[in-house]
C-alpha cells in the first residue's frame, strides 16, 4: 500500500458524515468532503510529516479534507507559482481557501506578489485568497516591517466595494489584522477604514464600521499600548 493510500485510509477512518450538515450551515461546500475535523486533520499531518509529493497527490484527490491536509504537509520552499495558480483555481469553499492560505501560501517567498495579482482577479475565492493572505501575513509574519502592510492598504480600499460575502469578509479580516499588529499600523488601518466608510457601497460601509469598532476598542488599544 502506498503512503497516499495509507493517509487516505486514515482520513476516511476519521470521517464524520454527521458533521456535514453543520458545515453546510456555515457556508462550507460539502461536496467531496468526509467531515474530518481540523484537530484530527492536524494529528494526521503531524504523524505524516512534511511531504511535497504526497501533498500533490492529496490535492489531486479532489476531497476537501485531503486538500486541507495537503496544505498542512506541503513544503513552502518547494511550492511554485504554477502550483499556487493550480490550487487557487480549485478553491470552492471559504474554509479550504483560508486553511491553504494560513497553512502554506503565506509562507512562500513570493506571497506578496500573489496578493497583488489575485486582488485584481474576479473569481470569488481567488480574490478572497488575496485578502486572506494579507490577514495571515499580519498574523503570522512577525519579522515583516510596517511598510509591507501599508502597501496592502490601497488594495484593501479597492477591494472594499466587492459586495460578495466571502470577499467582503476577507477584506474586513485583512484590515482588522493589519490594525491589530502595532500602534502605528492601527492608526494607518483606522485612517483607511475612515476612507472606506466614505465610499458609496454597502460592503465598504460594513467593512469600515466593523473594523473601526474592533480597532478602537479598549481591548485592542490596551494590548497595543502594552507592546
Amino acid at each position: 500500500m502506498s503512503k497516499f493510500e495509507e493517509v487516505m485510509l486514515q482520513l476516511k477512518s476519521k470521517s464524520v458524515p454527521e458533521n456535514l450538515a453543520g458545515m453546510a450551515k456555515f457556508g462550507m461546500a460539502i461536496e467531496q468532503r468526509l467531515g474530518v475535523s481540523i484537530p484530527e486533520t492536524r494529528r494526521i499531518a503531524r504523524s505524516t510529516g512534511k511531504d511535497h509529493e504526497l501533498a500533490q497527490l492529496l490535492w489531486r484527490s479532489g476531497i476537501a479534507d485531503a486538500r486541507i491536509l495537503a496544505s498542512m504537509i506541503d513544503v513552502p520552499g518547494q511550492v511554485s507559482e504554477i502550483q499556487m495558480e493550480e490550487w487557487v483555481k480549485d478553491f470552492n469553499s471559504w474554509d479550504v481557501c483560508d486553511q491553504v492560505c494560513m497553512n502554506l501560501f503565506d509562507k512562500v517567498p513570493f506571497v506578496a506578489r500573489k496578493v497583488f495579482e489575485w486582488s485584481d482577479r474576479n473569481e470569488e475565492f481567488v480574490k478572497r485568497a488575496a485578502f486572506a493572505l494579507i490577514a495571515c501575513l499580519a498574523w503570522h509574519d512577525k519579522k515583516a516591517g510596517n511598510e509591507q502592510f501599508v502597501a496592502f492598504l490601497p488594495v484593501i480600499v479597492k477591494g472594499s466595494v466587492d459586495e460578495r460575502n466571502y470577499v467582503k469578509k476577507a477584506v474586513n479580516w485583512a484590515l482588522r489584522h493589519i490594525g491589530k499588529r502595532n500602534l502605528e499600523l492601527n492608526k494607518a488601518a483606522l485612517e483607511t477604514a475612515l476612507q472606506i466608510r466614505n465610499i458609496e457601497s454597502r460592503a465598504a460601509k460594513w467593512i469600515a464600521s466593523d473594523a473601526i469598532r474592533e480597532l478602537e476598542s479598549d481591548n485592542v488599544q490596551k494590548r497595543l499600548a502594552g507592546k
